[in-house]
């Protein structure tokens, strides 16, 4: 069975709606081009979000990060929180946590300038209001207090085996040194200082790194709530880190 015969019936339709003709792009299908970059943009947790090589697609793990760190802001009354996405990408966590609750406060930091430029695209096109900055979380300092801090880094380690398609994807959005955990050890290093004293942190992980993580986050966060919640595939895939 080849790629062009996988195809899901909807992505049929837009593919061929796009591109008049499956044979145009087999070739690319063949070579486990993502279909996403072919089709241009991927539905987000409702949302129609533009999608190209200069970042990394959004996944459903991270529609699970939203709903959850959504769920955490109302029982802890912050749905008026002041919001730092670090390594926004393509801005769907962002954007999409303004769209569901509208009186937060966003800003929005990537190294990419591409990215970037996606990033408000997206914003504009879904009407929101989101302060995006060229930045490095390395470098990163601020004067502003947060009451949400809010990452998807990139996270998988150098060695590790990952899907072919993943390959199309820019690697500073999916790879890190020091096994995957140099960006939250960074993050976590400097989220005290960024942070109001009643404040949540909320991070996508990977798989197998729930349990150093929480040992990480308790160094920084002794008195804090933290919690390594899983995926629906039944995967430690979210950290939350609750300060009362």
């Amino acid at each position: 069975m080849n790629k062009i015969d996988d195809l899901t019936p909807i992505d049929r339709e837009l593919l061929i709606k796009k591109y008049g003709s499956l044979d145009k792009i087999k070739d690319q299908l063949e070579s486990h081009y993502p279909i996403q970059y072919l089709i241009g943009n991927v539905n987000f947790y409702g949302y129609d979000f533009l999608c190209d090589e200069r970042v990394l697609i959004p996944r459903f793990e991270t529609e699970g990060l939203i709903e959850k760190t959504i769920s955490y802001l109302k029982e802890l009354k912050l749905e008026n929180a002041k919001v730092l996405d670090m390594g926004t990408g393509s801005g769907c966590i962002a954007i999409t946590l303004k769209k569901e609750l509208p009186n937060v406060q966003v800003k929005a930091i990537d190294i990419s300038n591409d990215a970037l430029d996606v990033a408000r695209l997206n914003a504009k096109n879904l009407d929101v209001s989101i302060a995006f900055e060229l930045a490095d979380i390395f470098k990163y300092e601020s004067q502003d207090k947060y009451d949400l801090l809010i990452a998807n880094p990139p996270y998988i380690a150098f060695n590790e085996e990952v899907d072919e398609s993943i390959k199309y994807e820019p690697e500073q959005a999916i790879y890190a040194e020091d096994n995957g955990l140099i960006f939250y050890k960074h993050i976590l290093k400097i989220a005290p200082k960024l942070l109001n004293d009643k404040s949540l942190i909320a991070m996508e992980i990977g798989y197998q790194q729930g349990s150093i993580l929480k040992t990480y986050a308790k160094e920084y966060f002794p008195n804090a709530k933290i919690i390594i919640s899983k995926d629906l595939a039944l995967k430690d895939r979210y950290l939350f880190i609750i300060n009362e």
